[in-house]
């Protein structure tokens, strides 16, 4: 029984490595497919209430698909500006920081700490931060390269979701049961649906803030800050850095220490009173699990993954409560259960 039990966990490793590797190989593919499944489970809540309405499938989906073109193309637009502006000017930045960075070693000497200098150049480049932020933001740029292809796929994913019913009324009794994908659509909807309007109110709050204090780029600040919000635990953290940096580069210690305050407040209220309000026990999953699981998909979908590192687990939860003999995992990887919550 050992033996069989080694065999079948040395099996599934296997295939679960063969899995991953094809994933990593196909992400050109892959990445912009999921995007439009996420955007085509957003939608479907706006197409049932179109439809319920007396709109036609097909005028609601027409609606809905110039909806995200409109949206698509302005937000296109505006990073496309912000980050060429941005790019041109990080060698200015990052030679500021660099020099001050040297002023910062020279005050140390005077006050009789030495430092070993190219060590801490060679280890600890403030600068490196900032080259981070604009490669993040043009890979942004990239993946709204895809627009026409994510649109043209959730065209026919939201055509295909209103001919399910009808597909399904055909099979009668041989349908098979819908119950985990309607509570995995109507999870992801939520947990999307409140994300999105806390993650605007911190991006409306931090630009409105760093556009007070005199921050270069506040309202790119503000759509970073918007756009990591979606990243569990560090996304906040990393949207901060290169504002944060880019204040000391351009107003000094005192305004960049103003600025990181007003990250740490904003993130506070959102993410410790307002989040939790709305969102309750939060989306299943333990705060491990997610952290994990946001390296994990970040390491082989790229940015995009970390941005759906939460729902792509979920559907993994979902898939092992489906079987009764995974059912513990599933447990194993949710949030913590009261002593009184067993499994039924």
């Amino acid at each position: 029984m050992e033996s069989r039990y080694s065999s079948n966990l040395l099996i599934l490793t296997a295939a679960f490595v063969v899995v991953v590797a094809g994933m990593q190989a196909a992400t050109t593919i892959l990445v912009p497919f999921l995007l439009a499944a996420f955007i085509a489970i957003i939608c479907l809540p706006p197409l049932k209430w179109f439809t319920s309405k007396g709109f036609s499938p097909a005028i609601s989906v027409l609606i809905i698909t110039l909806t995200l073109v409109l949206l698509g193309s302005l937000l296109g637009a505006f990073v496309g500006a912000s980050v060429a502006e941005f790019t041109n000017n990080l060698p200015t930045y990052q030679s500021r920081l660099n020099q001050q960075t040297s002023d910062l070693i020279a005050w140390l000497s005077g006050l009789g700490i030495n430092l070993n200098t190219q060590l801490l150049r060679d280890n600890l480049d403030p600068s490196i931060a900032m080259g981070m932020a604009g490669n993040l933001l043009s890979g942004l740029g990239n993946v709204l390269a895809n627009t026409f292809l994510i649109v043209l796929t959730v065209i026919f994913m939201l055509i295909e979701m209103t001919a399910l019913p009808h597909k399904w009324h055909a099979m009668g009794g041989r349908a098979p049961s819908t119950g985990g994908f309607e509570k995995f659509t109507t999870t992801v909807s939520s947990y999307f649906a409140i994300k999105t309007w806390i993650s605007l109110a911190t991006g409306a709050c931090i630009t409105i803030w760093l556009s007070f204090l005199g921050v270069d780029h506040a309202v790119l600040w503000g759509l970073v800050a918007f756009l990591f919000n979606f990243v569990p635990n560090i996304g906040s953290i990393i949207a901060a850095v290169p504002a944060v940096l880019l204040a000391l580069v351009q107003l000094g210690v005192g305004d960049a220490v103003l600025t990181g305050l007003g990250f740490v407040a904003v993130n506070i209220v959102m993410g410790n009173v307002v989040e939790p309000r709305f969102m309750g026990r939060g989306v299943g999953l333990s705060t491990l699990v997610v952290f994990l699981s946001l390296v994990f998909w970040g390491w082989v979908l790229g940015p995009v993954g970390m941005l759906l590192s939460v729902p792509l687990t979920m559907i993994v939860k979902l898939a092992l409560e489906a079987r009764q003999d995974t059912e513990w995992l599933a447990i194993l990887i949710g949030p913590d259960i009261e002593p009184e919550e067993t499994i039924k």
